[in-house]
């Protein structure tokens, strides 16, 4: 797994090397000092997981969040500061690493990035749904799918490719798309790893932005729904 830790002070990049040393086989870890040279370092070497600290100088880890183009990594932020906890999980935190922690909270970090990772290769593996269209039957890979919108008696399914109809409910395929998706609408579910920002919104709402720039409106009735799926 290749790892990306961004932190401005020596000993905190230190202490987060020394315990991916000790826990995570054939990690390939890589330094950042700022939020610019994170940003530098994940366009060009596409880290699988990067743990970053949110007050640096030239640049916060919340805004370097905030920047990252598809494909983005898994993301633990650390800090010394807890009321920065809401932004993080908003922009997409796998966990929230709060200074100072012990080689305890740090394991329970990794266990989150390891279920998130296998909750992706689940995503990734034969899930599929079967669509047919007058005899004709498609095969849509749930690894595909960006999100789903209800309209009327049917559901609209939109990859990166093309977009699908089918005749059903969102209720009724909800439970068919897995952990990697979330209600966040009563007319839209989504992809978890297509969420970039959770943007906060009039009396309560939100609106989700995706990695491909798109809107997405998140009700009330969901959001913390949303951020908890985001979170674990």
């Amino acid at each position: 797994m290749k790892i990306l830790i961004v932190d401005d002070e020596a000993y905190a990049r230190d202490k987060l090397r020394r315990l991916v040393a000790e826990h995570v086989a054939d990690a390939v870890v890589s330094e950042a000092r700022d939020g610019r040279e994170a940003l530098d370092c994940i366009q060009k070497q596409q880290p699988d997981l990067v743990f970053l600290d949110i007050q640096m100088p030239e640049m916060d880890g919340i805004t370097v969040a905030s920047q990252l183009a598809a494909p983005v990594p898994l993301i633990v932020f650390v800090t010394a500061y807890d009321q920065f906890a809401l932004q993080a999980f908003d922009a997409n935190a796998i966990d929230y690493l709060l200074k100072p922690y012990d080689e305890a909270r740090f394991l329970r970090a990794l266990q989150r990035v390891s279920e998130r990772r296998s909750s992706a290769k689940k995503i990734q593996a034969e899930q599929h749904l079967l669509l047919n269209e007058k005899g004709r039957v498609t095969v849509i890979k749930l690894a595909d799918i960006i999100r789903l919108e209800a309209a009327d008696n049917y559901v609209m399914i939109f990859t990166s490719q093309q977009q699908h109809m089918m005749r059903q409910t969102l209720s009724g395929l909800q439970d068919r798309l897995g952990q990697g998706f979330v209600r966040c609408h009563r007319s839209h579910i989504v992809r978890l790893d297509q969420i970039t920002q959770v943007l906060p919104a009039q009396k309560g709402d939100a609106e989700l932005l995706l990695q491909d720039g798109l809107h997405l409106p998140c009700s009330r009735q969901h959001r913390d729904e949303v951020v908890q799926a985001l979170a674990s």
